[in-house]
């Protein structure tokens, strides 16, 4: 759910926004859109039985919610590490934007990348398992019978930067200070914890208010932990952006910044988790450096100089024709395609359905037959995507067919407040020729708006009502320009008018928070486990609460119901079949026009830079499992 170790999305995208940077988001949905973009086909088979990996009322080294955990208690590293790296020297990433504070935690703000590198949580997922934690700050964890409450045991030697001891206090104190003054996104994923309570200072027990939520015990482990002593007093508020660097107990910390320019971070040499078996070969660098770049072509040239040790490509196009030069010619930039395993989730041009133009579902169904795909993938992409076709696409949680058994049971309950196509059509976006005349697909959209009562006006637009068929585009990412371009161009043929405004980040960050646009490019990362990240995404509650993830809207009691029957699934297969009728329904509204993926990492880096043998499949891991084999050969040209 939304934190950077690969559990995933929503984990992923907020711990993206720690090491990546970005406190909002607006920019975790742009780091999203990168693992969004490039999913893999394949992803890991599920056990037959899907009973978590717990022993009710017993302090364990880890957990998982698919089977038994891959790592025993006495694992002594990970297999997707090098434990032989040599620690040493320095890596450069390229980052594009800017950025205005060091605190990560807030909706305030656009914070450094890499903040992620300096704070730790209880639990740490591995990049290798489909949903598994082991102890990282906490020693244990313990889930009762009943699933109450979760209790950790905290380790006597974990320790923040200035050699505090990490207690329950700060446990406390960070929940509290997150739920009070953090992104809205943690008062959504940890809305079923009633209390958090200590009886001595290595010990803490998260108390719900249902004993049904099958994950909760494991989010809470993704929780980070900031000092209490830190923040106490008057001196710091929590609830403020700051260029000071925050106190942490990461493997690494602030060195040097500046603001907007760049940001530094040193391997912190006495850190106390640096012998735990989990952390093994990883965080070799003596120091990590992000250098900002307003513009992605002056980064990748930047790169391709040498002056940035590795770049992880999003955009189909550049890949293909923009790395050039003598360096990638001898192979001292090297370029690899690195399959993964991770679920595909949705990526579409996402509809503001608050607005006035947007609210009409026939408008927002027949407005997707103008955006022809097939044709722009081979002109922009080089036909290297593949058409995302569900919100839970390459997973059994993926709607197909036509619904029967027990999720043709649950849809039945809501038949008479959901789209008739639920029942009787299987969705599938638009699909044209790929030859660039898509007239029968405008000739549908047409039809489509005839009926629903748009007339063309005296000014050649379209109009219902006193509403013309009039939006604007933003975006920040000037690659998705040429995607807009003839998707605004045949809505123009049909009488709708569209214009596409790029805005830099802080811009375009604010206008999100505050739902203050019509229609964008949104990334929505699923995982094999969905819940409570779907109250952010989708739930009436979050609908008008600045800075959530529902970006379009969505407002449907069907829909949070559907939510809550995932959440509370007692079992696998209520979870799939709950899961299977939220994406029906989600599709059938036409929320968004579904984008697209590619299966692969693409990633391009100097040869100085070494990466271990086994690539994990949900994870790249380049600023923890890398290394640097040498000094750099920098283009000489």
């Amino acid at each position: 759910m939304f934190f950077l170790i690969p559990r995933y999305y929503l984990f992923i995208a907020l711990m993206a926004i720690l090491l990546l940077g970005g406190a909002s988001v607006a920019k975790a949905q742009e780091i999203i859109s990168d693992v969004v973009a490039t999913r893999d086909d394949d992803t890991l088979p599920l056990e037959d039985d899907d009973e978590e990996h717990i022993v009710k009322n017993q302090p364990l080294h880890g957990a998982s919610m698919y089977g038994d955990l891959k790592y025993d208690a006495d694992f002594t590293n990970l297999d997707y590490v090098n434990v032989d790296a040599p620690k040493q020297g320095e890596l450069t990433i390229g980052a594009v934007g800017s950025f205005d504070s060091l605190n990560p935690f807030l909706l305030k703000g656009v914070s450094a990348a890499g903040l992620g590198l300096t704070f730790e949580t209880l639990m740490e997922s591995t990049s290798d398992e489909v949903f598994s934690e082991y102890g990282l700050i906490a020693e244990t964890i313990m889930i009762p019978e009943d699933r109450s409450f979760v209790e950790f045991k905290l380790r006597d030697e974990a320790r923040f930067h200035d050699g505090q001891p990490i207690t329950a206090d700060d446990v406390i104190f960070s929940f509290n200070a997150l739920m009070e003054f953090g992104n809205p996104f943690y008062k959504a994923y940890y809305h079923n914890v009633k209390n958090v309570v200590s009886d001595n200072p290595h010990h803490v027990r998260f108390e719900f208010d249902s004993a049904n939520n099958r994950e909760l015990p494991l989010i809470i482990g993704q929780l980070p932990i900031l000092p209490k002593h830190y923040w106490d007093g008057e001196a710091r508020d929590f609830s403020k952006t700051t260029l000071d660097p925050m106190l942490g107990s990461g493997p690494y910390k602030v060195v040097d910044v500046k603001p907007g320019q760049s940001i530094t971070y040193e391997r912190v040499a006495d850190w106390w988790g640096k012998d735990l078996p989990i952390n093994q070969g990883r965080y070799n660098f003596d120091r990590i450096r992000f250098i900002y770049f307003l513009d992605d072509s002056v980064a990748l040239q930047a790169f391709l100089s040498g002056d940035i040790d590795v770049r992880q490509e999003n955009t189909a196009k550049t890949w293909a024709t923009s790395y050039v030069g003598k360096a990638v010619k001898d192979g001292r930039i090297i370029m690899a395609e690195i399959p993964n395993s991770l679920p595909t989730g949705m990526q579409g041009f996402i509809y503001n359905t608050r607005r006035s133009v947007f609210s009409d579902k026939d408008v927002r169904e027949a407005l997707a037959y103008a955006f022809d795909f097939e044709w722009s993938n081979k002109q922009f992409a080089y036909g290297a995507y593949a058409r995302t076709v569900s919100y839970f696409s390459n997973s059994e949680l993926a709607s197909f067919g036509l619904p029967e058994g027990h999720e043709l049971e649950i849809l039945n309950e809501y038949k008479d407040q959901v789209p008739e196509e639920v029942f009787t059509k299987e969705y599938m976006p638009p699909e044209s020729d790929g030859t660039g005349n898509n007239r029968k697909m405008l000739r549908k959209a047409a039809q489509i708006l005839d009926e629903a009562g748009w007339r063309l006006g005296a000014d050649k637009i379209r109009v219902k009502d006193g509403v013309r068929l009039s939006f604007e585009i933003i975006i920040q990412n000037q690659a998705f320009e040429r995607w807009f371009n003839p998707f605004i161009q045949n809505l123009k043929k049909i009488g709708v008018e569209a214009t596409l405004r790029v805005l830099d980040t802080a811009q375009y960050q604010n206008r999100l928070n505050d739902f203050d646009f019509d229609m964008t490019v949104g990334t929505f990362g699923q995982s094999n486990s969905p819940g409570n990240e779907q109250r952010d995404y989708w739930s009436s509650e979050k609908a008008n609460l600045s800075g959530s993830r529902n970006l379009m809207g969505v407002s449907s009691p069907v829909v949070d119901a559907l939510i809550d029957r995932i959440i509370t699934a007692p079992d696998r297969d209520e979870l799939v079949a709950a899961t299977r009728a939220l994406d029906r329904v989600l599709l059938w509204n036409h929320y968004l026009i579904p984008n697209w993926y590619i299966g692969v990492w693409r990633v391009a880096h100097w040869d100085h830079l070494g990466m271990p043998e086994v690539t994990a499949p949900y994870g790249l891991g380049i600023t923890d499992t890398w290394w640097m084999n040498g000094e750099r050969t920098p283009e000489s040209e």
